[in-house]
């Protein structure tokens, strides 16, 4: 078997090496991340769901002032419309972490989501990004459209093989097949199915994908050096996409609080919850997940839960308060390292990837 760390996904989207940066949404992505990302030879992506329209527009072109290399930008395939079921019960109990973090206790029931999807769509399209990733599901049937008659490479995220023939079905040209392993969000399409999201590890996932599809398969999940990239390329996938491991690089927008955390946690310490979204998420455990546990108290629906705790969020970063911070990681974060540049991680990869294979 001839394993080789240039794979046809390489040519396909035109870059040196197969990995992808993860789209982490919310504060860690950043251009600059992203532009390093895809100047040392990867694809760096943005995580652009929670921007408003043309701060993505402003960050696309702050991405090609740093780099001539292809980029891409992520977006939630989300349904609007929020849910106000029993909003008094939940900021009633959110109230308690507000009162801990000093900040003011909210009455409002009346919360409001903005629906900003089609518009993010438009300006990747006017913006000629070169690939769009989408997480929770695939482009509706339009936007597919729209994406392919444009020539942008579109690639999204999957947890079933289920859900990597539909992405197939649909006109993905590459899916990021996302194990139980990985930190942020699951990437499951309907969690009225799976409740927790599909947690299939990334070692039994990707060769039953690979065996069912006929796009590049990118593995997803545990994967932080160069070991991880030629096991996937062993399993059959085309490249890999990693989020966690650049969550300390110099780039990254982490907040101190949560670089810390992340430093100082094993492969036991995180969790999946739906606490700070109302969707399923791997994060490192903290007090924020288990007072919310600990309640009983059932969050919203997404994205309402991630709108009401949002505030929550913002004063803990301030404070720097890793307590009440959502620390998205996945399982490997005892390898990872401080103080090192995107070029230096992504080098450190494939030089490890490349003496293994060769």
């Amino acid at each position: 078997m001839h394993i080789s760390l240039q794979t046809a996904l390489c040519e396909q989207f035109g870059i040196r090496y197969p990995l992808f940066l993860a789209g982490m949404a919310g504060g860690p992505s950043t251009p600059e991340l992203t532009a390093a990302v895809s100047e040392a030879g990867g694809l760096g992506t943005l995580g652009a769901a929670y921007m408003e329209p043309e701060d993505i527009r402003t960050a696309i072109r702050r991405i090609r002032e740093l780099t001539a290399a292809p980029f891409g930008v992520n977006l939630f395939v989300t349904r609007p419309g929020d849910d106000h079921s029993r909003m008094q019960e939940v900021q009633s109990e959110l109230n308690k972490f507000r009162n801990q973090l000093d900040i003011p206790i909210s009455a409002v029931n009346d919360v409001h989501t903005p629906n900003w999807f089609e518009e993010q769509f438009e300006v990747l399209l006017e913006e000629r990004v070169p690939v769009i990733s989408t997480a929770f599901g695939v482009l509706p049937a339009p936007l597919m459209q729209a994406a392919k008659s444009s020539g942008l490479k579109v690639v999204s995220m999957v947890t079933t093989v289920r859900e990597a023939l539909l992405a197939q079905e649909n006109g993905c040209d590459a899916i990021v097949a996302q194990g139980s392993e990985a930190g942020g969000h699951r990437g499951t399409f309907a969690i009225d199915v799976h409740p927790m999201g599909a947690n299939i590890g990334t070692m039994a996932l990707v060769p039953q994908i690979v065996d069912r599809v006929t796009i590049p398969v990118i593995a997803a999940g545990g994967i932080m050096d160069g070991r991880g990239v030629a096991a996937a390329l062993v399993l059959g996938a085309q490249g890999v996409q990693m989020g966690t491991r650049f969550l300390t690089a110099v780039e990254a927008g982490t907040n101190e609080a949560y670089r810390k955390a992340l430093l100082e946690s094993d492969e036991e310490s995180t969790v999946l919850t739906k606490a700070f979204s109302g969707r399923p998420a791997r994060g490192i455990k903290n007090a924020f997940i288990q007072q919310w546990e600990a309640s009983g108290i059932a969050p919203l629906a997404f994205p309402t839960q991630n709108t009401v705790t949002r505030d929550i969020r913002n004063a803990a970063g301030k404070k720097q308060q890793a307590e009440y911070l959502s620390l998205w990681a996945g399982q490997g974060t005892r390898m990872l390292t401080a103080d090192l540049t995107a070029k230096q991680i992504v080098d450190d990869i494939m030089n490890q990837a490349a003496a293994i294979i060769h």
